[in-house]
Parts: structure tokens; C-alpha cells; sequence
């Protein structure tokens, strides 16, 4: 069962959503344009494609990939799982980094469910008018995602034990 679904101006297929008309759209004017949590794959080229602007001069993404191992101790199964309240949090957390930053556009995506080695855990991009401001903002964003929004991981190790991080 998904719970999880798009907020901002991207649509599923990709496409920019025209107006502000519809609950989870927002005006094209609002630099957010993309905050979702997600049972899937996520999409590089989705979260470029919704920080594109032709007034951006530097545009910074962020990808979080699942590793094999964490404090010395080989992974071998990872599962992030989050709070309802997950996608609100990354909202108001990207609200913020847009109003510190000239943030053109600004996206972000996580996932949940069970997560391989080498796959996509998140995805974070923003684009600003030039290079320096969109890679600060990009670091504010997803320093600022991993320790407020509510989205916990759980490390099953090669030895038996198992660690949850972030629920604390």
C-alpha cells in the first residue's frame, strides 16, 4: 500500500504541473517543485528535469546511495521507513532552505521500503543563479533532511545485529 505521493509541481510522468488549482500543486512560481517520499526507484533525471530554470546558473544535485557497510561493519539488508508526517517535514525544511538561499527550484526525494546495495536512497537538487549558492543550498538541504525530517534507517550487519538510525 503507498502512502506516499508527489506535493509539489512535477507530475508522475514528469510533466509540469500548470496551475495551482489542484490540492498538492503549487504555483509555478513556488521554487519547490518536487518533495516526495517513495516505495520506488527514484530518478535522477526526474529531480533534474524539476530543477531546470533558465535563470539558474548552477544547479547542485545530491544522491544518497545505500552502502555496504557502516562503522566498520559490513551491510547486508537496509529498510528506511518514515512517519506520515515525512513529506509535510521535508516541505517545511526545503521552505526553509529557499528562503535562506536564491533558490530557483528546488526538489527532493527519498525513499523507503527495503533498499539494495548501490541503490538510490535519495535524491536531492537545487538550482540557484549561480554555482556557489546552489551548492551551499544543496548541502543545507539534505544535512538538514537527514537530521530533521522523520525518516529512519534500519542496518541488518553480516554478524547478526541490527541497528536503526535516526529513530532516536
Amino acid at each position: 500500500m503507498t502512502l506516499f505521493r508527489v506535493l509539489a509541481g512535477v507530475r508522475h510522468d514528469g510533466g509540469m504541473a500548470p496551475t495551482n488549482d489542484h490540492p498538492g500543486e503549487h504555483a509555478a512560481d513556488d521554487p519547490i517543485k518536487l518533495i516526495a517520499v517513495r516505495e520506488t526507484a527514484l530518478s535522477l533525471d526526474e529531480v533534474f528535469k524539476a530543477v531546470g530554470d533558465d535563470a539558474a546558473g548552477g544547479t547542485a544535485l545530491f544522491v544518497g546511495t545505500v552502502r555496504n557497510h557502516d562503522g566498520g561493519a559490513d551491510v547486508d539488508e537496509l529498510g528506511y521507513s518514515c512517519h506520515p508526517s515525512a513529506e509535510a517535514e521535508m516541505r517545511r525544511i526545503a521552505e526553509k532552505v529557499a528562503a535562506e538561499y536564491p533558490v530557483r527550484a528546488l526538489a527532493a526525494v527519498h525513499r523507503v521500503g527495503d533498499l539494495s546495495v548501490g541503490d538510490l536512497a535519495v535524491v536531492v537538487g537545487v538550482s540557484c543563479p549561480h554555482r556557489a549558492e546552489a551548492f551551499e543550498a544543496c548541502r543545507k538541504l539534505i544535512d538538514d533532511l537527514k537530521h530533521e525530517a522523520p525518516i529512519w534507517k534500519h542496518q541488518k550487519f553480516s554478524d547478526g545485529t541490527e541497528e536503526w538510525v535516526g529513530a532516536c
